[in-house]
C-alpha cells in the first residue's frame, strides 16, 4: 500500500512527550520519533490481540524469534541463532544491564563524545567508573574516530566499550575498516563490545550498515548487540527491543544480572516487533524514501537561506547535526536561544556530552510542511524575518 507521509496527525492529545513538554505555541523537532502512522500491519496485529481481551504474562510471542532472524539476514546478510536473542524492554536498559553484568565497580567502559544522552549515565548507574574520548569533527562536518584518544582510553581498566553505530547525534554510518579497527583494539584488550545499533535500518544509500559483530566469529563471541524495532517502524511507546548475544556464557552472565532488577519485554511491543519484522519492510522502504527527501531539502535549505550554520548531510538516523557556533545567541545555548526566539525545540548539543557544545540536534521525521515550518522558525530566530 502507498502511505502518506505529509499527513498532519495531531500528537497534543496522544500524550506524547515530545508534544506536550512544551506550550501549544511551541514546534518540537527534538525527541527521537516520527510523526508518521505506523506500518498498517502493526496497527492491525496490535488491533487483532486487543480484540481477544486478555492480557496476561507472556514469554515470548509466536514467530516473533523466527521473524527478527530473517529481517537480520535479509537486511545485513547477518545469519543469527535464534538462541542468541536475549528480549529486553529497551535499548536503554539493555546497555546499563551489560554495563552490570561485565564491569564491576572500581572497572571502567568506554565511549566516545558527543553521543546519545543515556551513554552520560551510565557510570553512575552502575557505580562504575568511565573513560571517554572524542569524535573528530571534520573540515566538511563529518565526524571520524580519534584514534589515538579512543586506544587511550582503553586502559588496562577498562572492560567495556559502549559504542554507537549508526551513530545519533553526528549521523555517521561506519565504515568496515572503521569497525574493524574498534574491534581489533577491543579484542587485543579483552574487552566486551556493547554496540547500540538501534538506528540499523535508517540508512540512506550509498551507506550501508554493518552490525560490528558480523565481521568476524572471534568479534561476535565478544559482542552484545542491540537493536530494537522503535526507531525503525515508530513504535518506541510499546517497550520492545533485543540484545544478540551469540556467547552462552555472556548470556548467562546478563540472565544473572537482570535477575529481580530487568523485567520481561511488554506484550504488545512483542506482537508490534513480529508484525513489523514480518510485513513491515513496505513501510520502510517508503519511509527511507520520504526521510531522505527530507533531509536534502533540510540541508540545502539551511545552505542557501542560512550559510552561519553548518550541517553535514546524515549518512543514517533521522536527526541532523547543526553547528551553530557560528550565530551569536546573546550568552543563551543554541537550544534556549531558538526556544525564546523562535518557539522552535532542539535539542541541547551539550546535553551530548563534550563536544557538544555550541551545535543542536534536529529531528527532520516530520511531514514537509512540519519541517518547512520549524526552518523559517530557525531563520525568524537568527534574523527575525
Amino acid at each position: 500500500m502507498k502511505y502518506n507521509f505529509d499527513q498532519i496527525i495531531d500528537r497534543l492529545h496522544s500524550d506524547s512527550i515530545k508534544w506536550n513538554y512544551y506550550g501549544q505555541d511551541v514546534l518540537p523537532l527534538w525527541v527521537a520519533d516520527m510523526d508518521f502512522v505506523s506500518p498498517e500491519p502493526v496497527v492491525r496485529a496490535l488491533k487483532e490481540r486487543v480484540s481477544h481481551g486478555v492480557f496476561g504474562y507472556s514469554g515470548s510471542v509466536a514467530g516473533l524469534s523466527e521473524s527478527i532472524v530473517a529481517w537480520l539476514e535479509n537486511q545485513f546478510s547477518w545469519k543469527v541463532d535464534p538462541e542468541s536473542l536475549v528480549f529486553l524492554p529497551g535499548v536503554v536498559v539493555g546497555f546499563n544491564l551489560i554495563a552490570q553484568a561485565f564491569v564491576r565497580p572500581g572497572e571502567a567502559f568506554a565511549y566516545q563524545t558527543p553521543v546519545y544522552m543515556p551513554f552520560l549515565g551510565v557510570a553512575r548507574n552502575a557505580g562504575i567508573q568511565e573513560r571517554t574520548s572524542l569524535l573528530t569533527r571534520n573540515a566538511d562536518g563529518r565526524y571520524s574516530v580519534g584514534w589515538q584518544e579512543f586506544e587511550d582510553s582503553l586502559d588496562e581498566n577498562t572492560r567495556m566499550l559502549l559504542f554507537c553505530s549508526p551513530h545519533n547525534p553526528v549521523g555517521r554510518v561506519w565504515e568496515r575498516w572503521e569497525l574493524e579497527r574498534i574491534a581489533e583494539n577491543c579484542l587485543h584488550r579483552d574487552i566486551v563490545i556493547c554496540s547500540d545499533e538501534i538506528h540499523a535500518d535508517l540508512v540512506f544509500s550509498p551507506h550501508r550498515h554493518i552490525p560490528i559483530a558480523s565481521i568476524d566469529p572471534e568479534v561476535a563471541n565478544r559482542t552484545v548487540t542491540l537493536m530494537a524495532p522503535s526507531k525503525t517502524f515508530n513504535i518506541p511507546g510499546l517497550g520492545f527491543s533485543f540484545a544478540v548475544v551469540p556467547n552462552p556464557e555472556m548470556r548467562k552472565k546478563i540472565g544473572a544480572a537482570r535477575h529481580g532488577i530487568v523485567g520481561e519485554s511488554n506484550l504488545m511491543g512483542m506482537v508490534a516487533a513480529a508484525a513489523a519484522y514480518r510485513e513491515g519492510g513496505e513501510w520502510l522502504e517508503q519511509v527511507l524514501d520520504y526521510l531522505r527527501a527530507n533531509r536534502d531539502f533540510m540541508v540545502e535549505w539551511i545552505a542557501r537561506e542560512l550559510p552561519e550554520l553548518a550541517v553535514y548531510s546524515p549518512e543514517g538516523t533521522y536527526l541532523a547535526w547543526i553547528d551553530c557556533r557560528g550565530i551569536s545567541t546573546n550568552g543563551k545555548s543554541p537550544m534556549k536561544f531558538l526556544l525564546e526566539n523562535g518557539r522552535l525545540a532542539l535539542n541541547e548539543g551539550a546535553a551530548f556530552g563534550t563536544g557538544g557544545e555550541g551545535f543542536a540536534r534536529l529531528n527532520f521525521a516530520c511531514p514537509r510542511s512540519t519541517l518547512e515550518e520549524g526552518l523559517v522558525r530557525l531563520r525568524q530566530a537568527l534574523r527575525g524575518k
